[in-house]
């Protein structure tokens, strides 16, 4: 496995950021407004296009991860306080939308 995409810990940093600290040193903190916007689920990405389905705009600016899960070793699954609950976040996915990458070591 890289280094790069292996979690050591994740934590709500804030009630409006996710803290992710990889096993190369990097922390990644993701405003959770972003990361429920990007979510990738067949109820948010139409499947067979791939166009966006949710309309970022409805998402509550005030939206909050209610429970944060491990989904084996690679992803988490997220409950969100909108009442979505069907989206799985890898590991890739989320290194490679952490805000912060371009510094990493």
């Amino acid at each position: 496995m890289d280094n790069r995409t292996v979690p050591t810990n994740i934590r709500q940093a804030s009630p409006a950021e996710l803290e992710i600290t990889w096993k190369d040193g990097h922390v990644s903190v993701f405003p959770v407004l972003l990361l429920r916007r990007a979510c990738r689920c067949a109820a948010c990405i139409d499947e067979w296009s791939g166009k966006p389905i949710l309309d970022p705009e409805k998402v509550p600016a005030d939206i909050k991860p209610l429970t944060i899960e491990p989904v084996g070793n690679y992803a988490i699954h997220i409950a969100w306080s909108d009442g979505h609950t069907s989206g799985i976040y890898t590991y890739d996915y989320l290194r490679g939308l952490s805000p912060s990458d371009s510094e990493s070591p």
